[in-house]
């Protein structure tokens, strides 16, 4: 790819608008979440989303290792929310990187700020470069509250090109 495209394909890739989720598992006494930018619904019945996930990561690690997931919607506003699980995760009592968090069904972190949240179960996997794209089945869901979601472009952030 010339220049000139190369410049082209990574401008027009930063146009996708990314929501911002805070993505839980939980593996025996590890839990770990961590903030994701890449998710989708890709089928209604069943309800399916694909969800990017850092291959390095212990998130990813604990996701494969238990096959369930939480994920928690933030909302416009929850940039430090965001923020917080930008690094690696740290458990103490009812904390996660300082949040509170609660469970459901899976046992994966819920974070008690986010406006909604779903969990479920993995059920398949597409392992191609950095990212793996992960298929989870929606199997339970919470509403808090409806909301518009937080978005990289609120917080200043662009990933991806």
């Amino acid at each position: 790819m010339d220049e000139r495209a190369e410049a082209a394909k990574k401008a027009a890739l930063l146009m996708i608008p990314y929501g911002l989720y805070v993505l839980g598992a939980r593996h025996g006494d590890e839990i770990h979440a961590g903030t994701v930018n890449w998710v989708t619904q890709t089928s209604f019945k069943p309800p399916l989303l694909a969800i990017g996930v850092k291959q390095d990561s212990g998130l990813y690690a604990a996701l494969k290792a238990s096959g369930a997931f939480a994920l928690s919607f933030l909302e416009s506003g929850q940039r430090d929310l965001a923020f917080a699980f930008f690094k690696p995760s740290r458990v103490e009592g009812q904390t996660i990187n300082g949040q509170p968090f609660e469970t459901a069904t899976t046992g994966a972190p819920i974070i008690s700020a986010a406006p909604a949240w779903v969990e479920g179960r993995v059920i398949g996997e597409v392992a191609a470069g950095d990212h793996s794209c992960v298929v989870v089945e929606v199997t339970n869901a919470g509403l808090r509250r409806e909301a518009k979601i937080l978005t990289l472009a609120e917080v200043g952030l662009t990933y991806g090109g």
